[in-house]
């Protein structure tokens, strides 16, 4: 007999082994088990610091008269692709984790991917990503966005989502720890590889893909589709086109290069805006506007944070860094926090020159002198400003508002910056409509220029802002304080266009033999979720060519 036991303990009594046996077996009990030897697997762990306590909710399964199975046991299926000719080839573009773990699903049929990734590999992307910090310079093709293993690589790897009716979670973690990552994301309620692991996990993946005959094409960006007449198009009024391949251009040397195969797995992430204006010229009615966010990037003192959430107590609580998460309404929109990063730090991750873009990350161990999370406010079609929708309408695709508007925001973050170094100015100030005249030391690397973001930043986001802060601080009391530094703009929580598809097929809607799938694609968001999105979207392409 198996089950699965959920008890709740003490932080302090985290390794009591022998209470946590007496509580299973008064669970046992209870479940009209009798008692009995037993075995226990440890499958979960959260933490509970509501109601001024700090608790474990633990889950383990239970082996009654069974062997329980090795923990984080997973046999891979995958088959060599050597030989597989352009039927049995599909064109992958994006090294991210949708891009990845599509060539994985391909494998287990012997379907050979051939990868496209417009940056460089992760050792040459880390001294790229250097430079930011370093010389205040950004590699439009290679920094915190693109590149070997896609945005998630230098920005922490978290792997929580909410996204378990996508496909199976564990079998994710399950491939993650295969290629390296810590056990322990097996069984973490909310697990993370860390920024200074992740680029290891990413580089295994790689070389099995190789080793399995698929291939991988660094610097080269995809600047078209190749299209010809669906030829297994029956009874349309109008025959679509079929995407057979793509066009590149090799970003340092300016080579042009086709790649052809059966299909395309459109993989390319929220922040290759050039993607979405080729499709607009191709295909427009392939794109709509959806929802997004724009905000900051807000700072704390690490142990100030960790008192917030466990009562008073910081580094005594044995627990780790604090994590948060806070959502609130104002004026009908929603104002929240995204990709919160205890003990981490604040990265520069603009894609351009002349923009600021920053976000967060956290190494393997979390234990740095601060704690951030972006701070954002709901942004839908229609809160687009006019000039926006009529700068798209002049490029024959009105569903890029919102792209150009993503990308005044961070125009303007660079013009109140300095170079790389962002617009910053403490939550106080903020909400005194002052300029700070003096900033706290910051994780931010490139620096911070002393700015009253409320003269920049649209109306609409900073009011919001200001409203959602006093609120946060109702439910976390001292988020507002002179301590709390606001970097901006944090505007690439999600892509402001969605790549259309039907919804059983996963193939784009006006493209055939097209497949759009993770970030980029408008469906999911974060590494997990765009993980199972990439496989999902190969398992409809290999069922079409079985």
């Amino acid at each position: 007999m198996v089950k699965e036991i959920s008890i709740t303990v003490e932080a302090k009594d985290e390794k009591n082994l022998s209470l946590h046996d007496s509580l299973i077996r008064r669970e046992l009990k209870k479940n009209n088990i009798k008692e009995a030897q037993f075995e226990k697997v440890f499958v979960k762990k959260s933490i509970d610091a509501r109601h001024g306590q700090l608790k474990l909710h633990l889950r383990y399964k239970i082996y009654i008269g069974e062997k329980p199975e090795a923990a984080g046991e997973w046999n891979p299926a995958w088959k060599s692709c050597s030989g597989a000719d352009e039927k049995h080839t599909v064109i992958i573009v994006g090294a991210g984790p949708a891009g990845l773990f599509g060539a994985l699903k391909l494998l287990e049929s012997g379907i050979k991917p051939v990868i496209i990734e417009r940056g460089c590999e992760t050792r040459q992307r880390k001294k790229d990503i250097a430079l930011i910090s370093t010389r205040d310079v950004v590699n439009a093709d290679s920094n915190y966005c693109f590149g070997e293993g896609g945005a998630g690589t230098f920005s922490d790897g978290k792997l929580y989502t909410r996204s378990n009716k996508r496909g199976d979670i564990s079998s994710i973690l399950k491939i993650f720890h295969y290629f390296g990552a810590d056990e322990k994301i097996l069984t973490d309620a909310h697990p993370h590889i860390g920024t200074d692991r992740l680029p290891q996990v990413i580089n295994a993946m790689r070389d099995k893909i190789i080793e399995l005959g698929g291939e991988f094409h660094f610097n080269k960006r995809v600047t078209d589709l190749i299209t010809e007449n669906d030829k297994e198009a029956r009874g349309e009024a109008e025959i679509k086109l079929r995407v057979c391949g793509v066009e590149t251009r090799n970003v340092i040397t300016g080579e042009k290069s086709d790649f052809h195969g059966t299909a395309v797995l459109l993989a390319t992430g929220h922040s290759a805006s050039d993607i979405y204006e080729m499709l607009a010229r191709v295909a427009p009615a392939a794109l709509e506007a959806k929802t997004f966010a724009a905000g900051v990037r807000v700072e704390h003192p690490r142990t100030l944070i960790d008192s917030i959430q466990y009562h008073g107590r910081g580094a005594d609580a044995g627990l780790g860094a604090a994590e948060y998460r806070v959502t609130t309404q104002v004026d009908g929109r929603g104002v929240y926090s995204f990709c919160m990063c205890p003990g981490g730090f604040v990265v520069p991750s603009s894609s351009g020159p002349d923009e600021i873009v920053v976000n967060g990350m956290s190494a393997a161990a979390r234990n740095s002198k601060w704690s951030n999370a972006a701070i954002v406010v709901e942004i839908r079609p229609e809160d687009i400003p006019a000039e926006f929708m009529q700068a798209a309408e002049k490029v024959g695709c009105p569903q890029l508002a919102g792209l150009f508007f993503r990308r005044e925001i961070e125009q303007l973050a660079f013009k109140n910056g300095n170079g790389q170094a962002a617009p910053a100015q403490r939550l106080t100030d903020f909400l005194a409509g002052r300029k700070s005249s003096d900033l706290p030391v910051s994780s931010y690397t490139p620096g911070i220029v002393s700015s009253e973001l409320g003269l920049w930043l649209p109306a609409h986001i900073s009011e919001r802002l200001k409203k959602g802060f006093v609120q946060i601080d109702q439910n976390m009391h001292g988020f507002i304080c002179k301590d709390a530094l606001m970097i901006a703009a944090e505007t690439r929580t999600s892509t402001p266009v969605r790549i259309l598809r039907d919804k059983e097929s996963y193939e784009c809607t006006e493209l055939s033999g097209l497949y759009p799938a993770g970030e980029g694609s408008g469906y999911s968001g974060g590494i997990v979720s765009s993980a199972m999105d990439g496989e999902n979207a190969c398992s409809h392409i290999t069922s079409r060519i079985k």
